[in-house]
């Protein structure tokens, strides 16, 4: 670690008065100290970032460090909700979703399987129903994230509403919320897409 001795040699050529020479070198001192700390911290949580699986977790870090954005609360919230999301190269859960309709063609969302079993009867692609309903899925998490940040309700006819709203905030050690506000997700989940491609078509081979 540099120390006020190593600055006083750096600084030769500089005129300063005795107690303006001593404060300078006590704050320069406190800043390569707290400099030295940032990086280590920044080290330690660029690491957590790429264990996590984040892409460029070295921008994540940065972000969070120089702009005190709670990113790794970010992140985390994004990627639980790509959790949510279907694999794309999985359809086991088709077949799953069209019996639990016959057994029970009342029950919620079995709808869902009637409508799948007769896009099977016609022809569809597996891989096609399988799209639709991940960029579905996909879709309303993403409304949900733009909900998170605004309400919408400043066009309520009730002014009674009008100007309430919510928020998502962090929690600490003991699960209560705290005054950090965790916004903006819609502007990272596409990014995030698993597949690499911000849910974009998948290129198809054309059958033969």
């Amino acid at each position: 670690m540099r120390t006020v001795k190593h600055l006083r040699k750096t600084a030769i050529g500089c005129i300063l008065p005795t107690a303006a020479s001593d404060d300078f070198f006590k704050y320069a001192t406190i800043s390569i100290q707290k400099d030295e700390f940032m990086s280590d911290e920044s080290k330690q949580l660029t690491e957590l970032f790429r264990t996590l699986g984040a892409e460029s977790p070295e921008q994540w870090v940065s972000s969070q460090v120089h702009e005190n954005i709670p990113q790794l609360q970010r992140y985390l919230f994004i990627r639980q909700a790509w959790s949510q999301v279907m694999d794309e190269t999985d359809d086991s859960w088709i077949e799953n979703i069209v019996e639990a309709a016959r057994r029970n063609p009342d029950a919620p969302f079995s709808g869902q399987g009637q409508a799948i079993e007769r896009m099977l009867a016609l022809g569809v692609a597996r891989s096609d129903i399988v799209d639709l309903a991940r960029c579905s899925q996909a879709e309303m998490i993403s409304a949900l994230c733009y909900l998170l940040d605004d309400p919408s309700l400043h066009d309520e006819q009730n002014e009674r509403v009008q100007n309430i709203g919510w928020c998502l905030v962090s929690t600490d050690e003991d699960f209560k919320p705290t005054a950090e506000i965790i916004g903006g997700l819609h502007e990272s989940f596409l990014s995030a897409d698993p597949t690499g491609r911000e849910m974009r078509p998948r290129k198809k081979t054309p059958p033969t």
